[in-house]
């Protein structure tokens, strides 16, 4: 590369000391050719932080990201935001062994991807109002001029009523015209939800947020590929659970317990209001937890195999509990 620059500055310094009779469009010419042939010589720059490029046997160049970022909640014995945490306060377990934090970045700056879902099953239709208005709040609240809300409904089927955007007075628009539907795909919603997700570009938070009474009546995806699919996803799930029936002995709870443990395995959260007029709160809640989250990074040793299945335990050195990813999908593409 070094002796590429050589040559072009030779080459430059040439054509300033041609004289004045010359052709400019052939003393360009001559420049172009210089930086065309830099820019070809040149080795390519991984993109992304922690990328690796090998040879692999058949000649074609394997890109390979091993870098691994895993977002954190911390909460106090009180239940509020642990702040100012400082990386040595941290630890990362992958599968058992103590990792090397590269960067603890405290209240993360990156921006949000949220997929807000709200299920419109006959079973909600009498707190639907009241679910409809808390999340018009919680969308003034939550999305700023970098983040970006789409808008979902679940029933028997899973629709995405609005492109994610940031434009919020047509979010809150788009939830008056939310459409009536009769069963309850839950795992539908997670999966499709954690999909549109991953579609988006890498470097955002991704979040579901899911408002649901935990039915479950006919899915085509099961527990596990919607678990699968978070995790792959790389989304934290929170889910505010609106309880129609208080009784558990009166009502099916697989589906609230199912929830539970995709959320806890993303670390996200579970939410319990006793009544609709809690919605807000819960929500306020998730927007607080948002902001005030903490991003580890490291480069996992042993360097795992691509597509494999890694389990973390990220623990803290203080009287808090935290939240983090119980595991996630190593990069690359299994061989």
């Amino acid at each position: 590369m070094n002796s590429l620059l050589a040559v072009f500055h030779c080459i430059s310094r040439r054509i300033f000391q041609q004289r004045r009779g010359h052709h400019p469009c052939r003393l360009a010419s001559i420049a172009i050719a210089a930086l065309s042939l830099a820019a070809i010589s040149a080795p390519l720059v991984p993109a992304t932080a922690g990328q690796r490029n090998d040879q692999d046997p058949r000649g074609r160049i394997r890109a390979e990201v091993s870098l691994v970022s895993v977002l954190s909640s911390v909460l106090d014995k009180n239940g509020r935001p642990a702040l100012d945490l400082t990386a040595e306060q941290f630890e990362i377990y992958e599968e058992g062994v103590k990792q090397k934090i590269e960067l603890a970045e405290q209240e993360t700056q990156q921006p949000l991807d949220i997929a807000l879902m709200i299920e419109t099953s006959w079973s909600e239709y009498t707190d639907l109002d009241f679910e409809t208005d808390a999340a018009a709040r919680f969308i003034q609240k939550i999305v700023r001029p970098a983040d970006r809300l789409a808008l979902f409904e679940f029933s028997e089927t899973v629709s995405q009523i609005t492109p994610f955007s940031s434009n919020v007075p047509t979010l809150q628009a788009a939830l008056k015209h939310i459409p009536r539907g009769a069963g309850t795909n839950l795992y539908d919603a997670v999966y499709l939800g954690a999909q549109s997700l991953a579609r988006n570009p890498a470097g955002r938070r991704r979040v579901i947020v899911l408002v649901t009474d935990g039915g479950e009546t006919g899915s085509g995806a099961d527990f596990e590929s919607a678990r699968r699919a978070a995790l792959q996803a790389d989304a934290l799930l929170y889910t505010i659970l609106v309880r129609v029936v208080k009784n558990e002995s009166g009502r099916n709870t697989a589906g609230e317990h199912a929830l539970e443990t995709i959320a806890d395995s993303t670390g996200g959260a579970t939410y319990y209001p006793k009544d609709t007029n809690e919605l807000g709160a819960m929500f306020d809640q998730i927007n607080r937890e948002l902001r005030n989250q903490y991003r580890l990074v490291y480069y996992p040793v042993p360097r795992p195999p691509a597509g494999a299945y890694r389990t973390l335990d990220v623990r803290v050195k203080c009287e808090c509990k935290v939240r983090s990813r119980k595991a996630y999908f190593s990069g690359g593409r299994a061989e």
